[in-house]
């Protein structure tokens, strides 16, 4: 099973990194004030202090200019139903227009899973959140839940970044 490691830094540096390693898959996302590189590898990671995910679900090279992170605090208890209702999920974002990658990822030290899509571009992913395809991958997640169970500790947000250019 791959794995997804995730460190920040500046851009300059986190280029320099990336540079410093040619044949490992990497890429390079930028923030509107920070900079992230992801590793996906079966191997190990090359970064000193990444945070870990084991990826879950995959669809699609790590390619694309825009990429939407939903983090998503889970509860211990509430994992296996999480995951499981992401194994079963329509599978609608893949024939999307413009849609180029997905990642489900299992945090392996935290509490806080991403789904991370990548995109041709925004005004791809702004399409998708407007369509009914949107709606109904959404609404299949609404089945009830045992009595009792706390599937989520907290909200969930959306990061989102550019995919720097080489050079």
């Amino acid at each position: 099973m791959n794995k997804m490691y995730i460190t920040t830094g500046t851009k300059d540096y986190l280029q320099q990194l990336k540079n410093s390693h040619p044949d490992e898959t990497m890429l390079l996302l930028e923030g509107e004030e920070d900079a992230v590189l992801l590793h996906e590898t079966a191997g190990e990671t090359v970064f000193q202090e990444p945070r870990a995910y084991e990826v879950i679900d995959a669809v699609g090279p790590l390619a694309g200019a825009f990429v939407v992170c939903n983090n998503v605090p889970v509860t211990d208890e509430g994992r296996p139903l999480f995951e499981y209702r992401f194994q079963q999920r329509a599978r609608l974002i893949e024939q999307e227009p413009g849609f180029a990658a997905i990642r489900v990822l299992r945090p392996l030290s935290n509490d806080t899973y991403i789904i991370m899509t990548l995109w041709d571009g925004k005004e791809h992913f702004k399409r998708w959140q407007r369509s009914q395809a949107f709606v109904k991958a959404h609404q299949q997640g609404k089945e009830t839940k045992p009595a009792g169970l706390r599937l989520f500790p907290r909200p969930s947000y959306i990061t989102t970044y550019v995919v720097a250019k080489e050079g």
